[in-house]
């Protein structure tokens, strides 16, 4: 099997790629190792930037996110029982978000693919890549029972941290910069109407806490809680109670519980590959880096790249220059890093470490009054999490 773009996953970054080429008239094959269901229905990322949202719009898929997604015009910063709310657009120029669920994302992008885009095969297996060096890299790959090889012109892996693509970069090139943290999320959907019309991050003595929305009538929470933990561990009315007293306020605001549908634990790291580029093989998403979900820029991060690549190489059509293909690392790399800072900034803001002493207590707390005493402060942060520029 042959084609100009070896696209390796079918997550939203894979899935747009495909969209973006085929626009532009450029072929390409998808390979996901897991079903279509598995894809569609994976719980990720609910937040997209202002960004994504005009990419998403750009590409034709953006109808049904238009109808059902959420506008969010701002965030509310919980802390010592106050409330603050930042305004997106009185502080970005008219930028918001949109509470839109990456497996709605997923579901729109499939369905446009397979009605009007190249191959896209469910339960095929990338083995390798081999040859980035070349001018045909190749995947072998298991589809069906039976064992092929697709040959490109680029082979971009956009198969999450666990894929093949990172490995075909040259170890003596590469270079990992890590973190990992001492507390993970306990997260559950709960058939529910939010308790707030946008999100509510809370800082508290007890830990972090994180109302959010999939829906209208259905609510995604997030408690902070050690490293290690299991879900299990847990009662319904254990995570409803420690909600409550998190989100806790002077005012005469409440927390409606609801019945529980999914609990699940989510890690925090922070990682980084550098380069994200080697020969003819491109990274993008997480397969090349992560990010604490307190930022809300996972899925955004994997938009900024593939919407870069999707550029240089139209761009290279069109002109004939490679420039902007052999920029793509250093591009990427530095929204990265930008998302990487605020991702950090914000995770260490709002949880409480196991080792904290009153004094980082007291510190974390004079952040969060400068945010909410300061435009200068309170602008950074909304600038950050409605979007850096892609590309």
């Amino acid at each position: 099997m042959r084609t100009t773009v070896g696209i390796i996953g079918a997550g939203p970054a894979g899935l747009l790629l495909a969209r973006l080429l085929h626009r532009a008239g450029i072929d390409s094959v998808v390979l996901e190792s897991r079903d279509r269901a598995y894809v569609e229905h994976r719980q990720r990322a609910g937040i997209l930037e202002q960004g994504t949202v005009d990419v998403l719009r750009a590409a034709g898929a953006g109808e049904r996110m238009d109808r059902e997604g959420l506008r969010h015009d701002g965030i509310e910063l919980r802390f010592a029982r106050r409330r603050h709310r930042v305004d997106f657009p009185a502080l970005t120029g008219g930028r918001s978000v949109m509470v839109y669920a990456q497996t709605e994302v997923c579901k729109d992008l499939i369905t446009l693919q397979t009605a009007e885009g190249g191959p896209l095969l469910f339960e095929a297996e990338a083995l390798a890549v081999e040859c980035a060096d070349g001018e045909r890299p190749r995947v072998p790959f298991r589809h069906q029972g039976r064992e092929d090889v697709l040959e490109c012109e680029y082979v971009v892996g956009c198969d999450g941290f666990w894929g093949v693509a990172r490995g075909a970069l040259p170890a003596a090139l590469s270079r990992v910069f890590e973190r990992t943290y001492p507390y993970a999320w306990l997260g559950i959907l709960a058939d529910v109407a939010p308790s707030h019309d946008e999100l509510v991050y809370a800082h508290h003595d007890r830990g972090f806490a994180l109302l959010s929305m999939r829906s209208p009538s259905v609510s995604r929470l997030y408690l902070q809680v050690p490293a290690g933990t299991r879900a299990e561990e847990w009662t319904d009315d254990a995570i409803w109670t420690e909600l409550e007293r998190r989100f806790e306020t002077d005012g005469d605001w409440r927390l409606e519980r609801g019945p529980v549908t999914q609990k699940s634990v989510t890690p925090m790291r922070s990682f980084v590959h550098e380069p994200m580029r080697h020969g003819r093989v491109f990274l993008a998403g997480d397969a090349a880096h992560i990010v604490p979900p307190t930022g809300a820029k996972g899925l955004n991060l994997a938009v900024g790249d593939v919407v870069t690549f999707a550029r240089a190489l139209v761009h290279q059509r069109e002109t004939g220059s490679a420039d902007l293909l052999d920029a793509y690392s250093a591009t990427c790399l530095a929204r990265v890093w930008q998302a990487e800072r605020f991702s950090y900034d914000m995770t260490t803001l709002l949880h409480r470490a196991p080792d904290a002493t009153p004094f980082d207590t007291r510190l974390q707390l004079a952040r969060l009054d400068r945010i909410a005493g300061s435009r200068a402060a309170e602008t950074d942060l909304a600038e950050a999490y409605t979007g850096f520029p892609l590309g």
